[in-house]
């Protein structure tokens, strides 16, 4: 359920690169490919190249990220060398004493040097990023289509680690990554990222949340995201709730009425709460002071956190185990005696599957009700009058204990072996 967004830059250099992240990343992994082992057979060349094209989000994860990072130091930069330009400005302009005009000096040079630490510590932040899409660009190339065993348990390891932060399994997820020295190739501090707001969430704060969305303003209304909406309407609930009224229209004065324009009806209908009240039994209003309001704010944080960063909404793990088990769903899978030995008798699995087509069957198989053989040429199926199918091997067997006697094990139904008529597969 990958969703592809189009991130802003604060420079036409930026604009440029990120406009072409996504075929950048797709490109890299295309690259990387094409360039390793061009000596190997092209049978496992070609699966190691279809392999990789599966990286996408490897590769575009801390690639957004650094360029985050970017943005971030950009805007420091720009915000105080404005300022000290105007101060500087200002006291040209005024007619200050020499005194005055020391301190004031002296005031824009200790801003200059509070620049100069936030520059040299954004660079650390860029150069860590940095390191870090080159570790897995490396990683990438490491693949050798001689010998994937050790390069396949890596990213195994990588998409449980994936699936692991995803789930909040944080501390194990932690564990996992350092033990296998996995840390540049897993993104721990991004999720930490999210973790922080979706603790707050789950507690009925939205500061951290809005304050998300004021670092990503841009993007977000690039995406025409409404999620800040969305906090700020929590917000005036709970304002209500308490009962707080006239801090409740000052708010929505503040806050919600520059949305009117564009989400006007849910506007209304959240501002009506002020008549109904947190106690009112009507059901249009009584929803909006639920709890699982705020179950909602939270998947809703995931899926704009997940577009942000080029992140598919499910796990990379949900992903890999679905496309596997496309191709062994069949109707059969979901009968009471399906065979242990088939991942869909488990209900987990089943669940996964639930969404996934039947696999499709270019040639028929029939399995034995009674034996769990395949009936073919060699044990072919033999037709009951009431129409059931059953292998020759288990109802010979059948006869033999019963004296030429049969009896269907579905519907109790007896009749002689001879009444048996053989079917045949095409």
């Amino acid at each position: 359920m990958e969703m592809e967004t189009v991130p802003n830059g604060s420079s036409p250099s930026s604009t440029t690169t990120t406009n072409a992240s996504v075929t950048t990343t797709a490109a890299s992994a295309a690259a990387v490919a094409a360039a390793i082992s061009p000596n190997a057979p092209s049978s496992k060349l070609n699966l190691l190249s279809e392999s990789l094209k599966l990286e996408h989000q490897f590769l575009r994860v801390p690639f957004e990220h650094y360029k985050k990072a970017i943005r971030a130091n950009h805007r420091i930069v720009e915000k105080e060398l404005s300022a000290v330009i105007n101060g500087v400005s200002d006291a040209a302009e005024s007619d200050m004493s020499r005194d005055d005009a020391v301190h004031h000096l002296n005031s824009l040079v200790s801003r200059l040097q509070g620049l100069k630490r936030k520059s040299e510590e954004g660079s650390r932040t860029e150069n860590l990023q940095a390191q870090r899409c080159r570790a897995r660009l490396d990683h990438l190339e490491s693949a050798d289509p001689e010998n994937l065993s050790d390069w396949h348990d890596t990213r195994l390891k990588r998409i449980l680690v994936d699936y692991m932060l995803r789930m909040s399994y944080y501390n194990t997820a932690v564990k996992l990554a350092e033990s296998s020295n996995i840390q540049d190739l897993v993104d721990i501090d991004v999720f930490h990222e999210a973790k922080k707001v979706i603790d707050a969430l789950q507690n009925k704060e939205v500061t951290p949340a809005l304050a998300w969305c004021a670092d990503n303003k841009s993007r977000l209304k690039k995406s025409k995201s409404k999620f800040e909406f969305q906090l700020r309407l929590q917000e005036f609930i709970e304002l209500v709730r308490a009962e707080n009224m006239m801090r409740a229209i000052t708010y929505a004065r503040k806050y919600l009425a520059p949305w009117g324009s564009t989400h006007m009806k849910e506007l209304q209908r959240v501002l009506a709460t002020l008549a109904f009240k947190s106690n009112t039994e009507c059901t249009t209003y009584k929803v909006l002071f639920e709890s699982k309001q705020w179950d909602y704010l939270i998947d809703q944080f995931k899926q704009e956190f997940c577009k942000l960063y080029g992140m598919t909404l499910e796990p990379l793990l949900n992903i890999y185990l679905q496309a596997g088990l496309s191709a062994l769903k069949t109707p059969f899978c979901y009968e009471d005696d399906c065979t242990k030995e088939d991942p869909l008798s488990q209900e987990s699995f089943r669940k996964l599957a639930s969404p996934l087509p039947y696999s499709k069957q270019h040639h028929s198989k029939l399995v034995c009700y009674i034996t769990k053989e395949l009936m073919d040429t060699e044990n072919p199926p033999l037709v009951l009058p009431n129409g059931y199918v059953y292998s020759t091997k288990a109802l010979e067997e059948m006869a033999k204990k019963n004296d030429g006697r049969i009896t269907c094990p579905r519907t109790g139904l007896t009749c002689n072996y001879t009444e048996l008529v053989k079917a045949y597969i095409s």
